[in-house]
């Protein structure tokens, strides 16, 4: 460089700061479903499970003829004929939610199968304490939208060969695994290439050798989408790619198997009375005690502040029960703890909602509420009852292989030969699949 060309400046060692600036603290998104799930292995392209049904008799939807003397269960799927799940002789409550009236089977008309969910059966009934047995006026026509379900039974004396023989009823579902892969790489010329700045990394790596940072960043994020994708992933409809078919993740199950909460605005003058009608709805399911919610950041203050305006005791009457009621616990793990009705709830924030490289960039979905503990199922392919938590994963494996989370090197930097060309590929890659049993259980905020 000619003196002309040089600036005088430049003679002069610059103040340089060599550690490198965590602007952003923690980026990684991870630890959810490990805080709440667990992993386990499987060898096969299917997970199926078996899930009870509900041992009660109920439908919706129901209509009534114009003379109150038969009503008809609509909507049916398919092959499900309710002559299976009702009978001659069985006593029901029929009500629009504003009338209500006690009927008995007096027989079983017509059923008809259609497509899917357009099958219909016909049932003929008695109606207690009514003139001419009929249903009183509000609760006939075409267009009723009546409830009904089953609550006993009633027969004469000396009554041969009744009773109704039902089947067990339980529900079967699946889900499949999807291999995600990733990899970095770098040529030979920078891994041997010392840099002037300090680098550290979430994992705890260090140094001044810039393709160790990159290296683990990119175990990183592949480790995030690990989760991400078992909260993300979606059965697809159509074709997407050869041998691409998707999967069912956390989402897309409680979406479709779940309770989903629209406008929540816990912290509002009504947010008392919506949070209630979300327990109103769990006594409908299985009425988990325990509760973890994980929120996004307005909805946690929220629910602060809802609580707040409750009682003195805590914040807004905390408990700490699934941590051995020891508050010191609970605070460490991020929750902190309430009781409403009979359930307990554990709150934490979930970083994954507010993140603006994630769904915090969204905004969509406020918060989801896991069921703590674990759900007995019928495994199809250990023929046994097993007790899984709610929310697992399982990944590919036997003795010759796991998928869980693999990594390999190939080219001919880093000590490694396989190939002639300078660089190194570090390459990820996992083959998992997310069991989401008794969605019903579970609430999304939206």
């Amino acid at each position: 460089m000619s003196v002309t060309e040089m600036d005088f400046t430049q003679q002069f060692l610059p103040e340089v700061y060599e550690k490198e600036v965590e602007r952003y603290g923690k980026r990684t998104v991870g630890g959810f479903l490990r805080m709440v799930g667990a992993e386990m292995p499987m060898a096969s392209d299917r997970i199926v499970w078996s899930e009870q049904g509900r041992l009660h008799i109920a439908y919706d939807n129901v209509s009534s003829n114009g003379g109150g003397t038969n009503i008809t269960l609509t909507g049916l799927p398919t092959g499900t004929d309710p002559s299976s799940l009702i009978g001659v002789g069985q006593t029901l409550v029929i009500s629009n939610g504003t009338v209500t009236a006690k009927a008995r089977v007096d027989s079983m008309g017509a059923y008809a199968s259609g497509a899917n969910s357009t099958s219909t059966q016909v049932v003929n009934i008695k109606v207690y304490g009514e003139a001419g047995s009929a249903l009183p006026a509000a609760l006939r026509g075409a267009t009723t939208s009546l409830n009904i379900f089953v609550f006993g039974s009633e027969y004469a004396k000396g009554s041969a060969d009744v009773g109704n023989s039902f089947d067990a009823s339980f529900t079967t579902f699946e889900n499949k695994p999807i291999i995600l892969r990733d990899k970095y790489n770098v040529n030979g010329s920078d891994v041997a290439q010392i840099g002037w700045v300090e680098v550290t990394t979430e994992a705890g790596t260090g140094g001044y050798l810039w393709y160790l940072k990159s290296e683990h960043e990119s175990r990183l994020r592949f480790e995030d989408y690990l989760e991400m994708s078992m909260v993300e992933t979606e059965k697809a409809v159509g074709a997407i790619a050869t041998g691409v078919t998707g999967s069912e993740g956390m989402f897309e199950a409680i979406e479709s198997r779940g309770l989903v909460y629209n406008a929540t605005d816990f912290g509002g003058a009504n947010g008392l009375a919506q949070f209630d009608e979300i327990l109103a709805e769990l006594d409908k399911q299985g009425a988990i005690e325990e509760n973890m919610m994980f929120l996004d950041r307005a909805t946690s203050l929220g629910i602060d502040n809802m609580l707040a305006a409750q009682n003195s005791y805590g914040a807004g009457g905390t408990s700490y029960g699934v941590f051995d009621n020891s508050e010191d616990m609970a605070l460490n793990l991020g929750f902190s703890g309430f009781r409403r009705g009979s359930y307990d709830f554990y709150k934490t924030d979930w970083k994954y909602l507010n993140d603006s490289t994630t769904r915090g960039s969204i905004g969509d979905i406020e918060g989801v509420m896991v069921p703590a503990g674990t759900s007995t199922v019928y495994d199809e392919q250990l023929g046994t009852n097993i007790s899984r938590p709610f929310l697992h994963i399982r990944y590919r494996a036997n003795e010759a292989e796991d998928r869980r989370m693999k990594s390999w090197i190939t080219g001919s930097v880093g000590g490694n030969y396989t190939s002639a060309n300078d660089e190194m590929n570090v390459h990820f890659l996992s083959e998992r699949a997310l069991c989401v049993q008794a969605a019903n259980n579970f609430v999304l905020l939206k």
